[in-house]
């Protein structure tokens, strides 16, 4: 469900956007959505798959912002921005559908519906939280602050001690700032002192106190 429709029934939905104009656009996987430093024109949604949001630094060294999945409405801070460049670059991961309107559509939406209105709102507020949050990890976590904060808050996501990884290594590596080597040799002294076991895919955090 996106945000911006919190809420709202499906029959809601359907009447809402018969009454504004918009179109679908299907993106195939590993396509680019759109690069960094470009002017962000539209309002867009994605209806189906999922993207990645990646930073690049002067030194090359790549970060990923965050995953953008099925109901994400992207980059709403820069909709009604009088600097509407994109920061980051996005690019599909798999085969992906978005349901695009533009700004104009969105603002009709805003001023007709109250409930839009407040939705629209949070979303800017939850992305100051989240851009907090996220810069804290970087610039203040070592890399086994962050390794471990990854594992919790993928088991407290999953509801299981066991994790199953939806990124490859090189992908969360990325998603920290940090080499592969770096991460690949925490999770290896992490399993040798007992608080974790891998196994492919999946790890399973044995004592979290242990990462600590």
């Amino acid at each position: 469900m996106c945000p911006l429709f919190r809420d709202f029934e499906h029959d809601e939905i359907e009447n809402v956007l018969s009454r504004i104009n918009y179109r679908i656009l299907d993106f195939t996987a590993k396509d680019v959505y759109i690069l960094a430093g470009m002017p962000y024109k539209y309002v867009d949604i994605i209806v189906e798959g999922e993207m990645i949001a990646r930073m690049v630094g002067l030194s090359g060294k790549l970060v990923q912002i965050d995953r953008l999945r099925q109901g994400t409405l992207v980059a709403p801070a820069l909709i009604f921005a009088k600097e509407n460049d994109m920061p980051v670059s996005v690019e599909t991961c798999r085969p992906t559908r978005i349901l695009r309107m533009m700004p104009s559509e969105l603002k009709r939406l805003i001023d007709a519906n109250e409930k839009i209105r407040m939705n629209f709102i949070q979303q800017l507020s939850n992305i100051d939280i989240f851009l907090s949050q996220k810069l804290r990890i970087l610039s203040l976590f070592t890399v086994r602050e962050k390794v471990a904060y990854f594992l919790i808050k993928a088991a407290e996501q999953q509801q299981s001690r066991t994790v199953t990884l939806d990124e490859t290594r090189q992908e969360i590596a990325d998603i920290f700032g940090i080499q592969k080597f770096s991460l690949l040799r925490c999770l290896s002294e992490f399993e040798g002192n007992g608080a974790i076991q891998i196994d492919g895919r999946q790890i399973t955090i044995l004592n979290s106190n242990k990462m600590k």
